[in-house]
């Protein structure tokens, strides 16, 4: 029992005795390296930005909107470049240790996206967490580069704002190219204009109103009504008809005239098509014309017969 005793009480004193050595600044702990035993001295402790340059002198933010010292949302304005990557001190004093030092390329979206928030979290951006692009793990660095943007505004990764949505939304950017005269394609307008791609209160990340109507009638106001005649169509999402992304139909049609309106309009004073004419003896149906010959008003009356629109 005594030995026992003996045993314990030496344990004891020799795990005392190392943990004081390895505080000790002049001794190291086993398997650690001189800089990096020095860089967790200083964990939490400020650099400043000129020792950051010294070596990463190919980032420097000079110039860009990060840069003015006068606005206190800046990292300028704070601590740097240790604003977004965090204190850099252990991270210079220990050889350049990547332990020491927040790299937004290797850490979650999440995460990325945090840094990102603590300053941009108004405005355009105040939607941003649990919105649509948050939730698939996108980032603000999947589309913005601070220290290597590649174009003019925006500091985004590619050229242009296309060219940067075109990574993704493939599909929807090919549509552009089946309409002749297309504003996006011109450089009129770009995706920004109808979406806010940081979050929006609104369907499909529309930036303007609560739907999809609102948003076109912010560029399109004569199709905003209101009509003593309504088109319930028209009422409810101009995208029943219309493809704002491009379409080979005139006027951005999903479908040709006269097929598009027979998707709703089917036996009703027109045959639906050529087989149907035995069901209406005395058909008025126009062959090579569209619906809108005669019905006119199409995205709603004002008239007091404008029933059927066709005034």
């Amino acid at each position: 029992m005594h030995v026992g005793r003996v045993l314990l009480h030496a344990s004891i004193a020799v795990g005392l005795l190392s943990a004081a050595i390895g505080r000790q600044p002049g001794i190291l702990a086993a398997g650690a390296q001189p800089g990096q035993q020095a860089g967790a001295q200083n964990v939490g402790a400020y650099a400043g930005e000129d020792v950051c340059l010294a070596c990463h002198a190919e980032k420097a933010y000079t110039g860009t909107p990060h840069a003015q010292k006068a606005n206190p949302r800046t990292p300028a304005a704070a601590h740097g470049c240790e604003t977004c990557h965090g204190p850099g001190k252990a991270h210079a004093e220990s050889d350049g240790s990547p332990k020491f030092i927040k790299n937004p390329k290797k850490l979650s979206p999440r995460e990325v996206s945090a840094i990102c928030t603590t300053c941009h979290n108004r405005g355009e951006h105040a939607f941003w967490e649990g919105g649509q692009h948050d939730r698939r793990g996108l980032t603000c660095t999947t589309c913005h580069s601070n220290h290597t943007p590649q174009s003019m505004s925006g500091h985004l990764v590619a050229k242009t704002q296309l060219e940067v949505c075109a990574k993704c939304h493939r599909g929807t950017v090919a549509k552009l190219d089946r309409t002749g005269h297309m504003p996006v394609r011109e450089g009129k307008l770009q995706c920004s204009t109808c979406h806010n791609m940081h979050g929006s209160q609104n369907v499909r990340l529309l930036r303007l109103g609560y739907s999809v109507n609102e948003t076109c009638t912010s560029c399109h106001p004569e199709k905003r009504g209101p009509y003593l005649w309504e088109h319930p169509p028209v009422r409810e999402n101009c995208a029943t008809c219309h493809d704002p992304h491009g379409s080979a139909n005139e006027r951005m049609l999903v479908a040709k005239v006269p097929f598009i309106c027979q998707r709703c309009h089917t036996h009703t004073q027109h045959p639906a098509s050529v087989y149907d004419s035995a069901v209406f003896k005395s058909s008025n149906r126009v062959y090579g014309r569209g619906c809108v010959i005669c019905h006119s008003a199409i995205h709603g009356s004002v008239h007091p017969a404008g029933m059927r629109f066709h005034r």
